[in-house]
């Protein structure tokens, strides 16, 4: 390892320096969770100083939003592979990616989690999220276009998604629904979900009062 050193450190003077941080920072996320990641142990795993990394790094808030980035990406090609070799309708493989991706990766989800799901989101992050709304929204339009999904405004059939899976996903992750059968009774929630749940004959009884 030590001989390894002086190649590695002459290699982030070109630049790699970042990424070897962040890449770093995320095995402590997959490990034991981002609030135990520390700016000092990242710095020990990627062979450099203690305060070599603040010199691309504000502070830890800054590194870990860029870890939020690099699992960003990662969900993005998870769900596209999830959209694409899923059997239907996109809606609902979209969704069942997202709860799959959190079962595997409860760490990354609890990161971004408090990157994402909050009062205000990192700028640094905007484009990536972005693009990952506008999968879901051409998902939710393949669904409509397709017959499978009913008509409607889709971003708010993707918030009612959203939440539905962002609740299972918590919910998975707490040990609130047990881990052995958690994709099980996803599919189940989410079909559920897809056929509605209230009677349709009362819509049609409150129609014929007007």
């Amino acid at each position: 390892m030590a001989g390894n050193a002086p190649s590695r450190r002459s290699g982030y003077h070109h630049g790699s320096l970042p990424a070897a941080l962040v890449a770093a920072a995320l095995e402590m996320v997959d490990e034991r969770g981002p609030q135990q990641v520390t700016v000092r142990e990242v710095a020990r795993r990627a062979g450099v100083s203690p305060g070599a990394p603040f010199r691309h790094f504000a502070d830890r808030q800054a590194l870990l939003t860029a870890v939020a980035g690099r699992v960003l990406a990662d969900f993005e090609q998870w769900q596209s592979a999830a959209v694409a070799e899923g059997a239907g309708p996109a809606m609902r493989d979209f969704g069942l990616g997202f709860v799959r991706y959190a079962i595997r990766h409860p760490h990354r989800f609890e990161l971004i989690k408090s990157r994402v799901f909050g009062a205000e989101q990192p700028v640094e992050l905007h484009e990536q999220l972005g693009r990952i709304e506008g999968m879901l929204t051409a998902a939710i339009v393949d669904d409509q276009q397709a017959g499978t999904l009913r008509d409607g405004d889709p971003a708010v059939l993707g918030l009612a998604g959203q939440a539905v899976v962002y609740g299972l996903s918590q919910m998975i992750v707490d040990g609130y629904l047990p881990s052995e059968r958690a994709e099980q009774l996803v599919e189940q929630v989410l079909d559920t979900f897809g056929m509605g749940v209230a009677n349709p004959t009362l819509f049609a009884c409150r129609g014929g009062e007007g």
